[in-house]
């Protein structure tokens, strides 16, 4: 056999092992698929029994339990893992380099002519801007924030000034939200009490204005900081409170204040959160406290402010709030204090309420304002003072309140009036009573003064 045939027979094999090669291919691949469907249809034909014996598989899980408080492991993963998360968010924050780039940006792409000393930039140069700084910026950029800034300006312009403290306010709002979120020891989207007077503590040493406190008020100025946030935004007493309340109420504001280094006597003794706003509440306690064994019994707190507090309703206090063997703590004092300082206030009125409705009926009727209008009247006729009879108060009262019903008073109706604060002042102050009372002599007096 010459080399070429034995070449030619040799090629012919070797093809011929090919095609046997494929077909076992195929054919694998075949066997492969069956198997596949017989195993999905056998599975497909379980989970239908399964679902068939409990319907509860349809439907998704979207709770997911806390971990207990003896599951340490759980509860450390899930602390880390917020972390993890919240320090991601903060990364994706504006750095202040950030923040002056965007200003450039911003100064760079205005459209002429200003407006006074102000800059402006048509929707042309703010999508110009949007390109140019990043997407991190990007969520700043949208057609609906470009509209509600606009004023009108005959070009179809928006303050750069007014869009830049726009973002500024809003890095601060997340930067405040994820700084308070590592306080939500439960991760929920609250702060207990004690997460809160945690945050204070710990902003303390950053606030200029509170540099003279001495570390042992530390404790006492926490107190008095943390009942404001309470008494306001859990008027319900749940023990925890909202972080997306904490900051859409304005109190944040006015603690994070006192990062000013210079703050104006008018605008500290406002501020409830300032040292000498918070002393001077924390003085008048010691004040009051003349047994000096750190609790208020009713007759110091009749001392409290110009002493014209009846004993009738400083009864009710002492019947409704929480006391200790018949004597008020400083946490007590404080939610008295805050209701007495803004009775125009829904929470405040809301606190006061609780303490006129005498017989629990959620409203307020005749016996009610006659309970409490008796002790006015006995201080007016110790001081010799006219005699005001009750029909005519009460009178005066619906007048003022006008409620849905007739014959009664709810908090709601106190509210709704706006007037309140002037039925409390009415019913449980002599001299708010006599202010209301001599009211039209004391604006004829006002007037002749501005005159």
């Amino acid at each position: 056999m010459s080399w070429a045939q034995a070449l030619r027979d040799r090629n012919e094999k070797i093809n011929k092992s090919k095609v046997v090669k494929e077909v076992s291919e195929e054919e694998q691949k075949k066997l492969d698929e069956e198997a596949l469907s017989k195993y999905y249809a056998e599975y497909k034909e379980k989970l239908c029994a399964e679902t068939k014996k409990d319907n509860s598989n349809q439907i998704p899980r979207f709770y997911f339990k806390l971990p207990s408080d003896d599951d340490v492991l759980q509860q450390k993963l899930r602390e880390e893992s917020r972390a993890v998360f919240l320090q991601r968010k903060s990364r994706e924050l504006l750095d202040n380099d950030e923040l002056h780039e965007l200003w450039n940006l911003l100064e760079k792409h205005a459209a002429p002519p200003p407006v006074g000393e102000e800059q402006m930039i048509n929707y042309e140069g703010f999508l110009k801007v949007k390109a140019d700084a990043g997407s991190k910026c990007s969520q700043f950029f949208k057609p609906i924030t470009f509209a509600k800034l606009y004023q009108k300006d005959p070009y179809g312009r928006i303050s750069i000034m007014q869009f830049f403290n726009y973002v500024m306010r809003k890095v601060w709002l997340y930067q405040t939200r994820i700084g308070l979120s590592l306080y939500d020891v439960a991760g929920q989207g609250f702060l207990r009490e004690s997460d809160l007077e945690n945050y204070i503590l710990e902003l303390i040493p950053t606030l200029p204005q509170l540099d003279g406190l001495e570390k042992n008020f530390y404790s006492f100025y926490v107190c008095t900081a943390v009942r404001k946030f309470f008494f306001f935004l859990d008027p319900m007493h749940t023990g925890k409170i909202k972080i997306q309340d904490v900051l859409s109420c304005s109190f944040l504001d006015d603690l994070l204040e006192l990062r000013d280094e210079v703050l104006s006597k008018e605008k500290q003794d406002a501020n409830w959160f300032s040292a000498p706003s918070a002393l001077r509440v924390y003085g008048q306690y010691l004040n009051l406290d003349t047994d000096h064994n750190g609790m208020l019994s009713k007759d110091e707190l009749k001392k409290y402010g110009t002493g014209t507090l009846t004993d009738c309703f400083l009864d009710r206090v002492f019947q409704e709030c929480l006391t200790y063997e018949g004597e008020m703590d400083y946490k007590t004092y404080l939610d008295f204090v805050l209701a007495l300082e803004n009775k125009k206030e829904p929470q405040a009125l809301q606190y006061l309420f609780k303490i006129l409705d005498v017989q629990h009926n959620a409203y307020l009727n005749t016996f009610s304002l006659n309970f409490f209008f008796r002790a006015i009247q006995e201080e007016m006729n110790k001081h010799g003072h006219e005699e005001v009879t009750l029909h005519d108060v009460k009178d005066e009262i619906f007048d003022m309140v006008k409620p849905k019903h007739p014959l009664h008073i709810t908090l709601q109706d106190l509210v709704n009036s706006a007037q309140g604060d002037t039925v409390m002042n009415i019913l449980i102050d002599v001299n708010g009573f006599l202010t209301y009372e001599n009211r039209e002599l004391l604006v004829l007096e006002d007037n002749e003064d501005v005159i």
